[in-house]
């Protein structure tokens, strides 16, 4: 049955059900779509090809099982977002994690591990303590207190999934991949290897900077749990400043306590910490390095600049991040050792045959 497959590449691919229909040269109409989602018919082969072409996916990728759901989804909206939207953002994961998971498994890669910090969650009463998780998660990877160059490869490197997207309404949200409780109950040898798979979402469209204090942010709530009625958004937001810009290493750059503190200066600690000058002028506040009325002045200054109003761009931006490098990677390395096929990798990575042996080749 293709149903769960086929509402998940359609929810994915940004399509409604008369949408799809139209995608398909109107070969069959949105009802009977909605029938092969709610599994009460079959396709025949003709229109299942169609399908996958207008969805940009292969026949067997619809034809085989679904079984991976999200779980804990938490958006980090700038507005309201529309049930469609999430759904778009939703399918776009699990297709994205389920390709992931795919390779990890052909090269006999564990999957549904990831370095979680000793005691994490933890939980917070205060948004400053979040400061003092910061600085233990950073101690639990080996980070010291310099900046992180490659915050994405960081990440992935500890087990998380982190994925970019086209984003509407919507930063950044952090969720979990877990196998259904039905495939578990149906195959009980996957319920030893059922465990969560952590992803982080950031909007592909935004600056480089503004990426990396998503992915802070949203490593955040991974590691960090409120109290009922506590500001979960605001302790992920210092976590995010504190593990992204340490306190030692900022007071090292900048002085303990300053009286005043220029753009120019905030732009070139902006090279430094791969932070927004705003995100380092909330950092300076935080630490009381600058005053409450410094930090009023300077913030007036970045709304007078058009910073704070999309597209949020400032001098010295950073480029945006790319598809998930580790992905592309352990592909070409699956390829190469001859645990997948060259059709296999083409579909993983969203390429035709000849653009994957162009970049197995690499540059002559």
């Amino acid at each position: 049955m293709i149903g769960k497959r086929l509402k998940l590449a359609r929810a994915a691919a940004g399509f409604s059900l008369r949408g799809l229909q139209a995608a398909m040269g109107n070969l069959v109409t949105a009802q009977a779509i909605g029938k092969y989602e709610r599994d009460e018919s079959m396709p025949g082969s003709d229109v299942l090809i169609a399908l996958s072409r207008a969805l940009n996916v292969t026949p067997e990728y619809l034809a085989s099982d679904a079984d991976l759901v999200l779980e804990d989804v938490a958006f980090r909206r700038k507005v309201v977002t529309r049930r469609k939207e999430e759904a778009r953002i939703e399918g776009g994961v699990l297709h994205f994690v389920e390709r992931y998971l795919s390779v990890e498994a052909a090269l006999h890669l564990p999957s549904r591990e990831w370095s979680r910090p000793r005691g994490a969650p933890f939980t917070v009463r205060e948004a400053v303590e979040a400061e003092q998780i910061a600085e233990e998660v950073r101690r639990h990877w080996g980070l010291g207190t310099g900046a992180i160059q490659d915050l994405a490869e960081l990440l992935e490197e500890r087990g998380i999934k982190v994925l970019a997207l086209d984003l509407v309404d919507v930063d950044g949200l952090t969720a979990y991949v877990a196998h259904s409780r039905s495939a578990q109950l149906s195959d009980r040898s996957r319920v030893a290897d059922s465990a969560q798979v952590p992803v982080v979402v950031v909007n592909a469209r935004a600056w480089g900077e503004r990426q990396r204090f998503t992915m802070a942010h949203e490593l955040g709530h991974l590691v960090i749990q409120t109290r009922a009625g506590r500001d979960a958004e605001s302790a992920a937001h210092r976590f995010a400043g504190a593990f992204l810009v340490p306190a030692a290493t900022l007071r090292a750059h900048v002085g303990n306590h300053r009286s005043a503190i220029s753009r120019g200066e905030l732009l070139e600690l902006k090279k430094v910490f791969g932070v927004s000058a705003q995100a380092l002028a909330y950092r300076c506040r935080d630490l009381e390095i600058i005053s409450s009325r410094e930090f009023r002045r300077l913030f007036r200054d970045f709304s007078r600049l058009g910073w704070r109003t999309p597209p949020y761009e400032e001098p010295f931006a950073m480029k945006s991040l790319a598809r998930p490098r580790r992905f592309e990677r352990l592909c070409y390395r699956a390829l190469a050792e001859g645990a997948i096929s060259e059709t296999q990798a083409a579909e993983l990575l969203g390429l035709t045959v000849r653009d994957v042996r162009a970049r197995m080749a690499g540059p002559v």
